[in-house]
């Protein structure tokens, strides 16, 4: 349950009325209540004031085409799950040489969303030399303490202050500056030692989602080099669709006879080694149960466990990197259909569609809703020959070949009537063991048991280079859970107790 750090009062007086210039906006008098007094507003920690050359700058829609070298970063690129920019079609755009604005761009730099998305911020994980921001984002101008007050921008202290002083309501939010004024609260008790330790963490944090972000893309190169090395003597050529192509497929869409997504596809079908369809391979999808109150009759949701409660994990709570950004507890009477290890969790429609998630743990009462599908497979037995079937869909998602599976309006869906269309190359052994790694590795333990200050970081980023992306989630998820901690105890002012 969250905690809350804004204090809403009962009632007012006419003098507090009259003094807020007779405002009657019940947000004009809210006011942040913490135990903690020694605060500072945001605007106290920047190296100088902020400048119009610190705002990025906006270009048209007219602007944007299919390829430049030069990028447009939108508000959307800043999520409030993610440390880094979350970089995708639409949420970097690219635009014409001519409407560049050279922004010179560098690693460690912090970016906060003035509008839409209000407060988001994240740090630059490398040098963008060719990409520029819009005009509702600000590149901070800060050096010290950079990691803590990172990690309390990100933190719910001050997300509940930007909702009372940036009201929700309208269309679109625009904040100005009024982040400025948000209190972030500093150590009393131990100050340096607290101060060094909010800033480990959050640099552990950060290193973690670079490195999870890494092996994602480690595991679509691997899987493109090795169909790209291995094709048969037949050249692509592509032809428009013949009458009996489009009777075989009953499909009158226009994506799956592209040349794109035909060239993309024979990689596959070319392979020198063949290929199965995920039917063919024995997988099959079961959906989530509908969670809607008209179906299940009752119901209770929790942001934490209560026994009982069934844990569910919904597509739009799946990364694109196949781990879990957010996890809810459900109450009901009614039996849901529940999901076992070795299951695939996989998003059938909408934001989610494509994402999956391989359940790698023994653990009961897991559902999810009924735009989750749950993909099983009794032909292939062990968890890595699930999860290279997984790192397998994540590789079409990227490619774009699941949207062109997918039918339908509003972006389609891939139900599971279409699992014939999702082709799965033969790898040798070797090469699937090394892509799965890549997602999981088994061999790899977190144990932070005993660490000081001195050799936290080299254990961690040693821990980084071996672990698999699941395992960087997992202790990732640990260590933010250790940052929550610390950042209650500041604020309720009692000491931090320094452990990883």
């Amino acid at each position: 349950m969250k905690k809350k750090y804004i204090n809403i009062p009962l009632f007012t007086t006419l003098d507090e009325i009259v003094n807020k210039g007779y405002s009657l906006s019940a947000t004009q008098y809210k006011s942040f209540n913490i135990s903690n007094e020694n605060i500072k507003p945001l605007s106290d920690f920047l190296d100088r004031e902020l400048t119009r050359k610190d705002l990025g700058c906006e270009v048209g829609s007219e602007c944007y085409v299919e390829n430049s070298p030069f990028v447009f970063i939108k508000t959307k690129a800043l999520q409030p799950e993610s440390y880094l920019l979350d970089e995708n079609k639409e949420s970097m755009q690219y635009i014409t040489p001519h409407n560049y604005v050279k922004t010179d761009l560098k690693q460690g730099d912090l970016l906060i969303s003035k509008d839409s998305n209000v407060g988001e911020i994240v740090i630059l994980d490398k040098d963008y030399p060719n990409a520029m921001l819009c005009g509702g984002i600000y590149r901070l101008p800060i050096t010290k303490n950079k990691y803590y007050l990172l990690a309390f921008i990100k933190s719910d202290v001050f997300r509940q202050q930007i909702d009372f002083l940036v009201p929700r309501g309208s269309t679109i939010r625009h904040g100005k500056t009024k982040f400025l004024d948000c209190l972030i609260p500093l150590p009393n008790k131990n100050p340096n030692n607290t101060i060094r330790y909010v800033e480990l963490l959050t640099q552990a944090i950060i290193n973690k989602e670079i490195e999870i972000k890494n092996k994602h893309n480690k595991i679509i190169n691997e899987i493109q080099n090795e169909l790209e090395r291995n094709q048969n003597t037949k050249k692509f050529k592509y032809d428009l669709p013949s009458i009996s192509e489009i009777i075989n497929l009953d499909r009158m869409d226009s994506s799956l006879y592209s040349e794109e997504f035909k060239r993309n596809e024979f990689l596959i079908t070319n392979y020198k080694y063949g290929y199965k369809t995920l039917t063919e391979k024995g997988y099959r999808g079961i959906r989530g149960t509908s969670l809607e109150n008209n179906y299940i009759k009752n119901r209770i949701d929790s942001d934490v466990f209560i026994k009982g409660f069934y844990k569910l994990i919904i597509p739009t709570n799946i990364t694109k990197y196949g781990t879990i950004n957010k996890i809810t507890y459900i109450g009901t009477s009614t039996q849901l259909k529940t999901i076992k290890q070795g299951d695939i969790i996989f998003g059938g429609e909408g934001y989610g569609k494509g994402k999956s998630f391989v359940v790698i743990e023994d653990e009961n009462n897991i559902a999810t809703n009924y735009h989750g599908i749950r993909i099983v497979c009794t032909s292939e037995t062990t968890i890595n020959s699930k999860i290279f079937v997984k790192c397998m869909l994540t590789y079409l998602r990227e490619k774009g070949l699941i949207d062109c599976y997918g039918v339908g309006g509003n972006g389609g869906h891939f139900a599971p009537s279409y699992f014939h269309l999702a082709k799965i190359p033969n790898f040798p052994v070797e090469k699937e063991i090394k892509i799965v790694k890549l997602y999981h590795n088994s061999d790899s333990n977190y144990k932070t048991d005993g660490l000081k200050f001195e050799n936290f970081l080299n254990y961690d980023n040693k821990f980084n280079q071996e672990a698999g992306i699941y395992e960087l989630d997992k202790s990732m998820k640990h260590l933010q859970s250790r940052l929550n901690d610390a950042i209650n105890a500041i604020v309720n002012d009692v000491e931090v107790d320094i452990t990883f």
